[in-house]
């Protein structure tokens, strides 16, 4: 076995090589081309056309994704698919991203004349100013860093780390520049626990119509049971003669009814429901439904209209079925 003491010593020194080459990375990102580059996105009526090959490739799919998902439409190309049809994705509105460290990447180079005319601007993401790729871009983002973690020198490092962070800088500036908000980030993601969270309403979980437990106040006790069972919610809604909420019922409520030797059949449940329960209206999110459960302490909520009649009815399994928590 490999002594402890080296894997973690050859460990801490990826970090601290890599902490030096983001130190490296601020004036780039704190520079004219920088916010040109910004400037240059926000213009775009079309889409950033990210390109990489290698590593730079894995990096720029990364990029791509996360531009796409924070409010600037983003698609990551392969160059060397590109030379066989995929370059027919490009529009005339479109922007280059391309990125390689040396700068020479072939596979992009190839690329350029058809770039070019088409009159794409190209943003060149590259750890080389006097490269090729810097000289046919608009604006160059320099990621130039003072060595690669790799021992070797070989196995890119240091140098796709700071082109990843380049990459975050340039999508969390424009979304910033944007006014991108917790809204439209959720709208991309609508398949994700975010999106339910900052999407999903009580209307579009809650049980309605013939879902929704609902009891006069003049029954007894075994019919609002009855209800309860068959609409299995753990609960009913109470409601007096103009339909109007005046209590709840629930299944702990039962336990003190039959604790306390209530007559189930003859009692109505107005003497035993609980009054002044807990609402919620049906165009609050999903998620502060939760909250309030959460901070009251209960496993359920009656949804009402402006009139204070039952509309609805949600539980936490609800919640649970619909990925809130």
């Amino acid at each position: 076995m490999v002594d402890e003491k080296k894997l973690r010593q050859w460990g801490t020194n990826v970090i601290d090589v890599e902490r030096n080459a983001l130190d490296n990375l601020y004036q780039y990102v704190d520079s004219s081309e920088f916010a040109s580059a910004c400037n240059l996105i926000l213009e775009c009526t079309g889409k950033v056309i990210v390109m990489g090959m290698g590593k730079s490739g894995h990096i720029g799919n990364k990029i791509s994704a996360t531009l796409a998902s924070t409010g600037t439409p983003a698609f990551f190309v392969h160059p060397g698919e590109a030379s066989h049809g995929d370059l027919g994705v490009l529009s005339e509105n479109d922007i280059i991203l391309a990125i390689s460290n040396s700068g020479e990447a072939g596979e992009i180079l190839t690329l350029m004349p058809v770039i070019k005319r088409m009159g794409l601007p190209i943003i060149a993401v590259t750890g080389k100013p006097e490269s090729t790729m810097a000289k046919h871009s608009v604006v160059h983002l320099c990621i130039e860093v003072p060595e690669e973690a790799c021992p070797l020198g070989l196995a890119p490092t240091s140098s796709t780390t700071a082109t990843l962070v380049m990459g975050d800088a340039l999508a969390v500036a424009l979304l910033q520049a944007r006014g991108f908000t917790k809204d439209d980030f959720a709208l991309s993601h609508p398949g994700g626990s975010l999106g339910r969270k900052l999407l999903l309403k009580v209307s579009d979980v809650m049980h309605k119509g013939s879902e929704l437990p609902l009891v006069s106040h003049n029954i007894c006790i075994t019919d609002a049971l009855y209800e309860i069972s068959k609409k299995g919610l753990g609960m009913t809604a109470v409601i007096d003669d103009k339909a109007t909420l005046v209590g709840i019922f629930t299944d702990g409520d039962l336990r003190r009814v039959i604790d306390a030797q209530v007559d189930l059949s003859k009692t109505p449940i107005a003497d035993v429901m609980s009054k002044g329960c807990v609402t919620i209206s049906d165009g609050v999110l999903a998620a502060e439904a939760l909250k309030v459960m959460d901070e009251k302490d209960i496993n359920g909520l009656i949804v009402i209209d402006e009139n204070n009649s039952p509309i609805g009815a949600l539980n936490m399994l609800d919640m649970v079925k619909a990925g809130v928590i």
